[in-house]
């Protein structure tokens, strides 16, 4: 197995029917001492929580409604 140009892999039909790997199905990668370990998500996260924190930089939501609004 290769890892493509972007950095995708294809998990083998049979892995993903023997351990339920249906499309959707949220999966991590977890370091290991042996290498890396690929498992469904043992967490269920609400969809903000997944893209909290992306912009990395402090905000002020008050000045922002202020710029937003031409104030």
């Amino acid at each position: 197995m290769k890892i493509s140009d972007r950095g995708q892999i294809t998990i083998p039909n049979n892995f993903r029917k023997r351990f339920g790997l249906n499309k959707n199905v949220e999966i991590e990668f977890v370091p290991t001492d042996q290498g890396l370990l690929i498992q469904k998500s043992s967490q269920k996260r609400h969809p903000v929580e997944t893209v909290k924190g992306i912009l990395k930089k402090a905000s002020d939501t008050d000045r922002y409604i202020e710029e937003v609004r031409g104030r």
